[in-house]
């Protein structure tokens, strides 16, 4: 559970974020990827990452 409104706030954009990634991966299932579609995607998924690893520190 969250314990303030900016940590809220973080884990309502991390779910948008994912929202999209999973959108485009769909899309990519339907249309095919180009290799800078593959370059944009693995750059967004390590930002969250990164992202996560620092809204989960005390």
């Amino acid at each position: 559970m969250a314990s303030s409104r900016g940590h809220q706030g973080a884990h309502g954009i991390g779910q948008a974020e994912e929202q999209l990634a999973n959108q485009a991966d769909a899309a990519a299932a339907i249309q095919g990827q180009s290799e800078t579609d593959l370059d944009v995607l693995e750059a967004a998924r390590q930002y969250q990452n990164e992202e996560e690893k620092v809204l989960d520190e005390p």
